[in-house]
């Protein structure tokens, strides 16, 4: 399992480096040292933090700096993540964006895969752009005992 510095971690889960070293000082966060001393966070430790945050709904997650490259988009929905998986198969490609304990997966072109050189545990922004936006209800189905209830 891949261990992230305290700088990656902080921009994974959306908060400070500075934020994060003090919950790792309080011990709330579990780190290993390296032979130099720093500390390192696990990828599993930040799946349990994401979780338990996003649970509770105390951390608010910040944008990660860019590079600057986009200068503006029109997109307002921008999702921050991981890349989970990549496939490519002729002109097509799948990309699996993990965000938090949610799994994005993008059908893009082979193209685009490499232009971007997508890899595998690299950072990345799912942007989404729709006209349309349906959110609904559901409610349970009542039995037909009580139906025929009603009706009398």
């Amino acid at each position: 399992m891949a261990q992230l510095t305290v700088r990656a971690a902080a921009d994974r889960l959306g908060v400070g480096y500075s934020t994060l070293k003090q919950w790792i000082y309080q011990g709330r966060v579990r780190t290993t040292h390296t032979a130099g001393g720093h500390h390192r966070i696990s990828e599993a430790e930040i799946d349990r933090l994401t979780s338990r945050s996003e649970r509770s709904g105390t951390v608010k997650a910040r944008p990660s700096a860019t590079s600057g490259l986009i200068v503006a988009l029109s997109g307002r929905n921008r999702l921050h993540g991981f890349v989970d998986e990549v496939r490519s198969d002729g002109l097509l490609g799948q990309v699996r964006l993990r965000i938090g304990d949610q799994t994005l997966t993008a059908v893009i072109t082979a193209d685009a895969i490499q232009e971007l050189k997508l890899r595998r545990g690299d950072d990345a922004l799912a942007i989404i752009k729709s006209t349309e936006v349906m959110i609904a209800r559901e409610a349970e189905i009542p039995s037909p005992v009580s139906r025929k209830k009603r009706r009398r």
